[in-house]
């Protein structure tokens, strides 16, 4: 799907999934061999390559100054603003000149022992506010599926062929899109209810 969103020529700068796309190699190297930007997130379990022997994830983190973290806002959520802390380490795997390799590291506010790996890729000049705001960007999605599964019913679906899902779940995210397109149009058309007391219920005082 992705090589066909890339060869019509949507407009994308970066990938972004979860960790079933994440912990898939052969999807990280197939994006990196086309020079296409990722952040995907993986398990705590997923290794990487340090000091020419294979750790996980987690094992990095003792390799983190404390100043490698920022806090930084990436969306709003339910109960307000998203805010986590970011650090990232660089990985020592061999890319395009230009292109650099990370280990994304996203911790909670409230607990700092809850922490979250990403694997990115991209320009070696990208600033850790863009690969966190890439990887906050994924909430966003995961609750436009929400909204489609129960207005459009993108999860209703019963089949067994590739052709079949594929048309289904193209013609439900068309049909939402038009309709959260039509809804914003609506909302922005709305005149806005008049405040003070210009326009509003005015008490008359009988004499």
């Amino acid at each position: 799907m992705l090589e066909r969103a890339f060869a019509a020529g949507v407009p994308s700068a970066w990938v972004t999934g979860d960790e079933v796309y994440g912990n898939d190699g052969k999807l990280r190297f197939w994006l990196q061999k086309e020079r296409r930007a990722y952040v995907l997130a993986v398990s705590s379990a997923h290794t990487v390559w340090r000091d020419w022997a294979q750790v996980r994830a987690g094992a990095l983190l003792a390799d983190l100054p404390a100043d490698a973290w920022a806090r930084r806002t990436v969306g709003a959520g339910s109960k307000g603003p998203r805010v986590y802390e970011w650090a990232r380490a660089r990985l020592p795997y061999e890319t395009e000149e230009g292109d650099a390799q990370w280990l994304l590291l996203r911790r909670s506010v409230a607990d700092p022992t809850e922490v979250a790996f990403y694997r990115a890729f991209g320009p070696d000049d990208t600033p850790v506010e863009d690969l966190a705001r890439v990887a906050g960007a994924r909430w966003a999605i995961e609750e436009g599926f929400e909204r489609a599964k129960g207005e459009v019913g993108l999860d209703q679906y019963q089949v067994r062929r590739w052709a079949a899902w594929h048309r289904h779940i193209t013609l439900c995210l068309l049909a939402h899109a038009y309709l959260e397109v039509t809804r914003a149009r609506a909302n922005d058309a709305t005149p806005s209810p008049p405040s003070g007391g210009k326009g509003g219920a005015v008490a008359r005082r009988s004499r």
